[in-house]
Protein backbone atom coordinates (compact mmCIF):
# COMPACT_ATOMS: atom_id res chain seq x y z
CA UNK A 1 0.00 0.00 0.00
CA UNK A 2 1.43 3.38 -0.91
CA UNK A 3 1.95 6.03 1.51
CA UNK A 4 -0.78 8.41 1.91
CA UNK A 5 1.37 11.85 3.12
CA UNK A 6 4.94 11.90 4.44
CA UNK A 7 5.86 12.19 8.00
CA UNK A 8 8.70 12.21 9.42
CA UNK A 9 9.92 8.53 9.05
CA UNK A 10 10.12 9.75 5.00
CA UNK A 11 12.39 12.72 6.26
CA UNK A 12 14.66 10.70 8.03
CA UNK A 13 14.88 8.24 5.01
CA UNK A 14 15.37 11.11 2.55
CA UNK A 15 18.46 12.51 4.56
CA UNK A 16 20.05 8.98 4.80
CA UNK A 17 19.14 8.65 0.69
CA UNK A 18 21.36 12.23 0.63
CA UNK A 19 23.82 11.13 2.82
CA UNK A 20 24.51 7.80 1.28
CA UNK A 21 25.00 9.50 -2.16
CA UNK A 22 27.65 11.67 -0.99
CA UNK A 23 30.15 8.59 -0.45
CA UNK A 24 32.80 9.35 -2.06
CA UNK A 25 32.94 5.92 -4.62
CA UNK A 26 28.74 6.68 -5.10
CA UNK A 27 29.88 10.25 -5.61
CA UNK A 28 33.21 9.21 -8.48
CA UNK A 29 30.33 6.46 -10.11
CA UNK A 30 27.68 9.19 -10.05
CA UNK A 31 29.69 11.94 -11.53
CA UNK A 32 31.63 9.52 -13.84
CA UNK A 33 28.06 8.29 -15.44
CA UNK A 34 26.67 12.20 -15.50
CA UNK A 35 30.18 13.34 -17.33
CA UNK A 36 30.64 10.58 -19.93
CA UNK A 37 27.69 8.32 -20.20
CA UNK A 38 25.87 9.75 -23.28
CA UNK A 39 24.70 6.83 -25.30
CA UNK A 40 23.34 7.42 -29.10
CA UNK A 41 22.26 4.19 -29.54
CA UNK A 42 21.16 0.06 -27.80
CA UNK A 43 24.45 -0.87 -29.17
CA UNK A 44 26.32 1.94 -27.00
CA UNK A 45 23.82 1.27 -23.61
CA UNK A 46 24.25 -2.38 -24.17
CA UNK A 47 28.01 -1.86 -24.49
CA UNK A 48 28.46 -0.45 -20.63
CA UNK A 49 27.04 -4.29 -19.61
CA UNK A 50 30.31 -4.84 -20.45
CA UNK A 51 32.63 -6.25 -17.49
CA UNK A 52 35.12 -4.92 -18.99
CA UNK A 53 33.73 -1.60 -19.84
CA UNK A 54 34.96 1.53 -18.22
CA UNK A 55 32.02 2.69 -17.30
CA UNK A 56 30.34 -0.98 -16.05
CA UNK A 57 31.37 -0.42 -12.05
CA UNK A 58 29.92 3.16 -12.27
CA UNK A 59 27.10 1.96 -14.30
CA UNK A 60 26.09 -0.91 -11.70
CA UNK A 61 26.46 1.12 -8.63
CA UNK A 62 24.83 4.08 -9.96
CA UNK A 63 21.89 1.90 -11.51
CA UNK A 64 22.05 -0.62 -8.49
CA UNK A 65 21.67 2.56 -6.00
CA UNK A 66 18.66 4.16 -7.77
CA UNK A 67 16.65 1.34 -8.15
CA UNK A 68 17.08 0.54 -4.41
CA UNK A 69 15.82 4.37 -3.66
CA UNK A 70 12.93 4.50 -6.33
CA UNK A 71 12.05 0.86 -4.64
CA UNK A 72 11.50 2.02 -1.65
CA UNK A 73 8.54 4.47 -3.06
CA UNK A 74 6.90 1.65 -5.33
CA UNK A 75 6.54 -0.88 -2.21
CA UNK A 76 5.07 2.13 0.16
CA UNK A 77 8.41 2.38 2.37
CA UNK A 78 8.15 5.91 1.83
CA UNK A 79 5.78 8.49 0.19
CA UNK A 80 6.29 8.47 -3.45
CA UNK A 81 5.86 12.16 -4.80
CA UNK A 82 8.10 13.27 -1.85
CA UNK A 83 10.89 10.89 -2.91
CA UNK A 84 10.51 12.05 -6.64
CA UNK A 85 9.97 15.85 -5.57
CA UNK A 86 13.58 15.59 -3.75
CA UNK A 87 15.46 13.04 -5.65
CA UNK A 88 15.57 13.30 -9.51
CA UNK A 89 18.75 12.06 -10.63
CA UNK A 90 17.90 8.85 -11.18
CA UNK A 91 15.83 9.98 -13.90
CA UNK A 92 18.36 11.54 -15.65
CA UNK A 93 20.61 8.46 -16.40
CA UNK A 94 17.11 6.95 -16.98
CA UNK A 95 16.05 9.90 -19.48
CA UNK A 96 19.85 8.78 -21.39
CA UNK A 97 18.53 4.59 -21.59
CA UNK A 98 15.09 5.20 -22.13
CA UNK A 99 14.97 5.01 -25.97
CA UNK A 100 16.29 1.98 -25.31
CA UNK A 101 14.97 0.62 -22.51
CA UNK A 102 13.18 -2.37 -24.59
CA UNK A 103 16.92 -3.45 -26.07
CA UNK A 104 18.64 -3.22 -22.40
CA UNK A 105 16.01 -5.44 -20.84
CA UNK A 106 15.88 -7.85 -23.75
CA UNK A 107 19.57 -8.45 -23.51
CA UNK A 108 19.76 -8.71 -19.74
CA UNK A 109 17.23 -8.45 -17.26
CA UNK A 110 13.88 -7.99 -18.11
CA UNK A 111 13.41 -5.97 -14.37
CA UNK A 112 16.38 -3.30 -15.58
CA UNK A 113 15.22 -0.05 -14.19
CA UNK A 114 11.43 -0.93 -13.55
CA UNK A 115 11.67 1.13 -10.55
CA UNK A 116 13.10 4.10 -12.05
CA UNK A 117 10.32 3.53 -14.85
CA UNK A 118 7.87 3.40 -12.14
CA UNK A 119 8.73 6.62 -10.46
CA UNK A 120 9.11 8.66 -13.60
CA UNK A 121 5.38 7.10 -14.84
CA UNK A 122 3.75 6.78 -11.13
CA UNK A 123 4.36 10.15 -10.19
CA UNK A 124 3.21 13.91 -11.02
CA UNK A 125 7.10 14.82 -9.76
CA UNK A 126 8.87 12.13 -11.44
CA UNK A 127 6.94 13.01 -14.62
CA UNK A 128 7.69 16.31 -14.56
CA UNK A 129 11.49 15.53 -13.81
CA UNK A 130 11.90 12.86 -16.77
CA UNK A 131 10.40 15.90 -19.21
CA UNK A 132 12.61 18.24 -18.13
CA UNK A 133 15.41 15.13 -18.40
CA UNK A 134 14.50 14.07 -21.50
CA UNK A 135 15.14 18.10 -22.87
CA UNK A 136 18.19 18.73 -21.39
CA UNK A 137 19.49 14.97 -22.67
CA UNK A 138 18.18 16.12 -26.01
CA UNK A 139 20.09 19.14 -26.11
CA UNK A 140 23.32 17.74 -24.26
CA UNK A 141 23.61 15.20 -27.34
CA UNK A 142 22.94 17.98 -29.98
CA UNK A 143 25.61 19.68 -28.66
CA UNK A 144 28.17 16.72 -28.71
Amino acid sequence: MLKEAPDHFDAELLLKIYDLRREQVMRESRYAIARDFWPRSAAEVLDVLRPDHPHNTAWRQVTGYWEMVYSMARNGVIHAEFLAENNGEGLYLFAKVEPYLAELRAAGNPATLRNTEWIATNTEAGKGTLAYFRGRVAKALAAK
